[in-house]
């Protein structure tokens, strides 16, 4: 929950929520201001989308699917620009889930895939990450959560269609390897499941990092649709601009859901995106946005280090989750009612909220009921904020010291 809640006090430090106190980049902002004074801009865009963004897309995605494609994504047909990742992921169910379908989704997972299927008349099915045993004890890079593929294959019935997939992944940071994307790109080949791949964390591969796209993995293209967002990609959440890719056959009836949900985008924010990539992909802002979550990271990791709170490293994405196993909240504690029936990592967060005034996010939000218990070991902190709202925050996570066992 947020300060504007009303649950907590106003003069915490927010690192719960996952969007950017910063504007976005100065080229961008002039870019819409341009494109705010141009008449077709400021009416309706086709339904596909501006082709100066879908052109723009193509010059940015292709390359990462050199692979698997070996040739540049077509504009007219294999791209469809959504508002926000969100409504494209909402069409893809649209366009393909019938009553009763199901579709796997790997915990811990973003809380609007479960509307998105069951809207839609499909029901979800949930197989979970595992984070290993020592994580309670120590600090654990995010490629040690693994996907139990016994358990997946188990999930899979005669009624599943599609799968989730987040990568890299939200809360966990992790960035699945080539090997993980084939595996379980296999058992969709096997099953003949669709997949659709959340890839909006995309840009922000940290550290050196490798991200490989499932699609960009040998046949899998065939069969996947890949969702990005310029929100994530240059700090603009508000502007709800995505984009969906993917073979033809899959992004038509995309298409058809997607017209039927909004029929357009705005056109002034499509205009502008483009205009961002085109300057983007030429004056170095990935690469320096990249070192600038790295630096963001770094003062969390340093400030959770000198907490005493093991957490798990991200591999991309700008959350960490911390284990709280370690803490030791007093019994004599009263959490408001609002966070009781929920799992335990629900107290924890407000627990941290009331005692060092820095907003968390229990991450059992992120599973469903019979999997609490691998979620309520941890709370999410975003280090998508500036360095000085990130050292105030980890300077008063220092009040929760006097609380470790």
């Amino acid at each position: 929950m947020s300060p504007a809640s009303g649950y907590i006090p106003s003069d915490t430090v927010n690192l719960g929520q996952g969007f950017m106190n910063w504007l976005p980049p100065s080229f961008l902002r002039s870019a819409l201001e341009d494109a705010i004074k141009q008449v077709d801009t400021n009416h309706y865009s086709h339904p596909r989308g501006r082709l100066r963004l879908r052109n723009a897309l193509s010059e940015y995605l292709s390359p990462t699917l050199s692979s698997s494609l070996g040739r540049k994504l077509d504009p007219a047909s294999e791209i469809v620009v959504t508002a926000g990742a969100d409504e494209g992921i909402h069409a893809f169910f649209t366009a393909f889930l019938n009553k009763g379908d199901e579709v796997i989704l790997f915990e811990p997972f973003f809380d609007q895939y479960i509307a998105n299927v069951k809207y839609n008349g499909g029901t979800p099915i949930f197989v979970p990450l595992h984070p290993p045993p020592r994580c309670s004890s120590m600090t654990i890079p995010a490629s040690e959560w693994k996907i139990d593929m016994d358990e997946f294959r188990a999930a899979i019935t005669g009624r599943t269609k599609a799968i989730i997939l987040n990568n890299p992944h939200n809360p966990v940071g992790k960035i699945f390897s080539e090997e993980e994307l084939r595996e379980i790109g296999k058992v969709a080949e096997e099953f003949n499941l669709l997949i659709l791949s959340d890839e909006v964390y995309d840009c922000l591969a940290l550290n050196g990092e490798k991200f490989t796209r499932i699609a960009a993995v040998d046949d899998l293209w065939k069969r996947t649709v890949t969702v990005g967002s310029g929100g994530k990609t240059f700090a603009a959440t508000g502007w709800r601009i995505g984009w969906c890719f993917g073979p033809e056959y899959l992004i038509q009836p995309l298409l058809s859901g997607a017209t039927r949900i909004v029929f357009c985008c705005n056109s002034p924010c499509q205009e502008a995106m483009a205009v961002g990539l085109e300057i983007g992909m030429k004056n170095g802002f990935f690469d320096r946005q990249r070192a600038e979550y790295a630096e963001r990271l770094q003062v969390v990791k340093e400030g959770l280090d000198e907490l005493g709170l093991p957490y798990t490293i991200p591999q991309g994405g700008y959350f960490v989750l911390v284990c709280t196993d370690k803490l030791n909240i007093p019994d004599s504690f009263e959490a408001d009612p609002i966070v009781k029936g929920f799992a335990a990592d629900y107290r924890t967060s407000f627990f941290i909220t009331q005692t060092a005034g820095v907003v968390s996010i229990p991450v059992s939000a992120f599973h469903s009921e019979a999997h609490w218990g691998i979620g309520e070991h941890f709370v999410r902190l975003s280090f998508g904020k500036d360095l000085q709202t990130l050292r105030e925050g980890m300077e008063k996570l220092r009040k929760l010291k006097v609380y470790l066992k």
